[in-house]
């Protein structure tokens, strides 16, 4: 198959395994010359953005391009909120949703390099497992490789529809789950940091989460040594001011929730983050280019053990350690995209060329966007 084919194919599966589906249909023209240069296809997609925002109803748009492992454009589109008209600029935070879970996979693979934790030792071994669990066998089988892989075998989302509770022995196949990675945050916040037991709350079919320091950790472990000072899970006077409000598919816009520490303990892992495209992409260069020798920083080994297919999940795309990874002739391609109502993103990156694209929408509508965007002729070129 071409290379074209492959990231068609292998970012509707991305796409698809975010927490809300997304559906398209793409061409299998050949891939063009990948020496073109980078300035003519960032002026071209500068180009067709506004008209893509128009057709799909999507009233903002924020798009970052990394060449060599380097940002090297970035640019924001429309407004953050329809009904201030306040534009998307740099500095517009948006909602990450799933592509939090490479960040915290990054975490996790530091504190594997910290010895703190083992990717294949049980997490039983480490804290106890989540009550629901306890008596259940498989629960002793779970390890962090598991989480990250989405090989746990447990749910995205407990509710009365999909329970709480294995549907595989963990480790058989793939079974995309924001609950493994909760409980592996759980597990991370036994290890490094604190509970606050006097502010908790109900989620999913009443499970109880109190609040912890994820946050603080986050910020002093991943994201300020990456250079990610616009990011965070919470709204602080920060970050708020600047934060994109949500739209539904007419571009109206909708209601949003400020962040409980509960709720921050219970999603940050799977969907929390709060960023700028800019700053995600200072996460995705510091993966297309590890150092070894920086103790804030994942080593070349580790990278590569993070980027190697854990599992197949079909003949084009297979999942890695907190990414999906296509397998096009040029070398792969590294995915992940977020989603919930009234917000997308999506992030292809090429291992081997260092290249990478970033898109993050305010819409209902983002995901029709998106779609263009992913089969469009730019990114198959710069990928």
């Amino acid at each position: 198959m071409r290379r074209r084919a492959f990231l068609i194919e292998g970012g509707r599966g991305a796409v698809a395994w975010s927490v809300l589906a997304l559906a398209g249909c793409g061409r299998s023209n050949p891939a063009p010359a990948a020496d073109e240069p980078w300035k003519a296809l960032v002026a071209e997609l500068d180009a067709l953005i506004p008209g893509w925002m128009a057709e799909t109803l999507v009233p903002g748009v924020s798009v970052a391009v990394i060449q060599n492992a380097q940002l090297v454009w970035r640019k924001g589109f429309g407004v953050r909120d329809a009904s201030t008209k306040e534009p998307v600029d740099d500095r517009t935070v948006f909602e990450a949703q799933s592509m939090s879970k490479p960040v915290f996979a990054y975490l996790v693979m530091k504190l594997r390099e910290k010895g703190v934790l083992e990717l294949d030792k049980p997490l039983i071994t480490y804290a106890a497992p989540p009550a629901e669990l306890k008596g259940e066998p498989r629960v002793q089988l779970i390890t962090a490789r598991h989480v990250l892989s989405h090989t746990t075998g447990l749910p995205n989302w407990r509710s009365k529809d999909e329970p709480f509770r294995f549907d595989f022995t963990p480790g058989e196949k793939h079974r995309y789950s924001g609950e493994g990675y909760s409980y592996l945050q759980s597990v991370v916040t036994r290890l490094t940091g604190r509970v606050d037991a006097g502010d908790c709350g109900p989620f999913e079919m009443g499970v109880k989460v109190c609040a912890t320091d994820i946050d603080a950790y986050m910020k002093s472990n991943v994201l300020s040594p990456l250079g990610m000072t616009s990011s965070g899970y919470f709204w602080d006077d920060a970050l708020e001011p600047r934060l994109a409000r949500r739209h539904d598919a007419g571009g109206t816009p909708m209601k949003m929730f400020r962040p409980t520490g509960p709720a921050v303990a219970r999603y940050a892992s799977a969907g929390g983050l709060l960023t700028t495209a800019s700053d995600y992409a200072k996460f995705v260069s510091a993966v297309l280019e590890p150092r070894d020798g920086d103790p804030l920083r994942l080593s070349r080994k580790s990278v590569s053990e993070m980027l190697t297919p854990q599992i197949k999940v079909d003949g084009a795309v297979s999942w890695a350690l907190g990414w999906a990874v296509a397998h096009p002739p040029g070398g792969d391609v590294i995915f992940h995209a977020g989603g919930t109502s009234g917000t997308h993103c999506l992030t292809m990156a090429s291992v081997p060329r260092k290249t990478a694209v970033i898109v993050m929408t305010n819409g209902q509508n983002g995901y029709k966007l998106i779609e263009k965007l992913k089969v469009s002729d730019v990114v198959t070129k710069l990928l």
